[in-house]
């Protein structure tokens, strides 16, 4: 099977305008997320998905100047963006990763694959971010955030999804039918939902330059378990964006009658 990593990346953003090519230890943030998935022993390519928009253009111009596989499509339809993607990369399996995620964890990723093929599911996550949220325990930081699916079933979602939601997030038309999905969970044995490790304000930020300072190595790759260690040292550094958590409006994507569901989209294109 060929498993191609995609990152969805673009420069815009609400709170933090042009937060992927940020620098953190004079590279973009986008190129050190990239270079933490290339590090999947299970990931065959990895791939920045952005938009064909001129506003994106710096990200596409960065991946062209680093040698890093580029696809630009739709700005608002991600779920299109995604298949236009994996289809012309030959994708059997996909993976999703958003690039507000720069603490990605190589060895969670090839376990939230492994558990993908083991238990044969159609969709497999690492536990945390709006797939889990209803969870009771057993989440990941906030930040680690990986999907494995099919192929398959991410045309499914291609060919049928008609929610605004459900276009712009790309999976949750799959892991929000359990009935229909097989649907797996890469759980922690300890609950960390009270941590957040994810880019959407400069306090966030902040916390990522500061872990990124203390852990970066040229020879290595640091993982979850060096971060968890280093803040329990420094629990000043847990405390700088605590008060974002719960404020991301996970539970939109999980209420059909939610106003993220009530803007009316065009049916996607037909299956060629």
């Amino acid at each position: 099977m060929r498993t191609i990593a995609i990152i969805q990346a673009r420069m815009g953003s609400t709170r933090l305008p042009g937060k992927v090519l940020r620098l953190v230890l004079g590279q973009p943030m986008l190129g050190h997320i990239v270079s933490r998935v290339a590090a999947a022993r299970l990931i065959d390519l990895v791939v920045v998905a952005t938009s064909d928009l001129p506003s994106d253009e710096p990200i596409r111009a960065y991946c062209a100047s680093a040698g890093i596989a580029c696809f630009a499509g739709s700005e608002r339809d991600v779920l299109d963006r995604f298949y236009q993607c994996a289809t012309a990369h030959g994708a059997d399996l996909v993976v999703r990763i958003t690039a507000d995620c720069p603490l990605a964890d190589p060895a969670l990723i090839d376990a939230a694959i492994a558990l993908r093929v083991q238990g044969d599911y159609d969709h497999a996550a690492i536990a945390t971010g709006a797939g889990a949220s209803r969870l009771d325990g057993g989440r990941f930081p906030d930040g680690l955030d990986a999907e494995c699916f099919r192929f398959e079933v991410l045309a499914q979602a291609w060919r049928e999804a008609t929610a605004a939601s459900d276009r712009e997030h790309v999976t949750p038309f799959i892991w929000r039918q359990p009935e229909r999905y097989q649907i797996g969970k890469l759980t922690s044995p300890t609950d960390y939902s009270h941590l957040r490790w994810t880019v959407d304000n400069e306090v966030d930020f902040q916390l990522i330059v500061a872990l990124y300072t203390a852990l970066h190595r040229a020879d290595r790759i640091f993982s979850m378990h060096d971060i968890l260690a280093h803040l329990a040292a420094h629990p000043e550094l847990e405390a700088v964006n605590r008060s974002l958590i719960g404020q991301e409006g996970y539970d939109q994507l999980w209420t059909p009658d939610s106003p993220a569901f009530a803007v009316p989209q065009p049916a996607p294109p037909a299956h060629p």
